[in-house]
């Protein structure tokens, strides 16, 4: 039998996690996608199927507050923008959807800094 990547074993956990999480308009959904270099991070309401806001280290915005820190600073640094960005647009309260990867780390890093900025989960 042949081994399964881990990648390939992420998608399926995050196919079993999404049977489960949505969002909705009053409770949408917090997801993250983690790459080797970037870590992005959007709320989505499922229903209507449109992504209300999004931030990823990738953007103009955190890579010039970037410079010099290490990934989970810069995951830290996405929640918290991810954050006041939601808090704009009046949204207080998500449904967190890991997307599969464990809580630890820049997931981790991610959503504790998203909760101390204000983000209900």
């Amino acid at each position: 039998m042949a081994k399964v990547s881990s990648n390939v074993a992420r998608k399926r956990r995050h196919v079993r996690i999404r049977a489960r999480v949505s969002g909705t308009s009053a409770k949408p959904r917090l997801c993250v996608f983690r790459s080797l270099s970037n870590i992005y991070a959007q709320i989505i309401d499922d229903i209507s199927g449109v992504t209300l806001t999004s931030a990823g280290s990738s953007s103009a915005e955190i890579k010039e507050k970037a410079e010099g820190k290490n990934k989970s600073q810069i995951a830290e640094l996405v929640g918290s923008i991810l954050a006041k960005n939601a808090q704009d647009k009046g949204i207080s309260e998500v449904v967190f959807d890991r997307g599969g990867y464990k809580y630890h780390g820049r997931i981790k890093a991610l959503a504790e800094s998203a909760r101390k900025a204000g983000l209900k989960f």
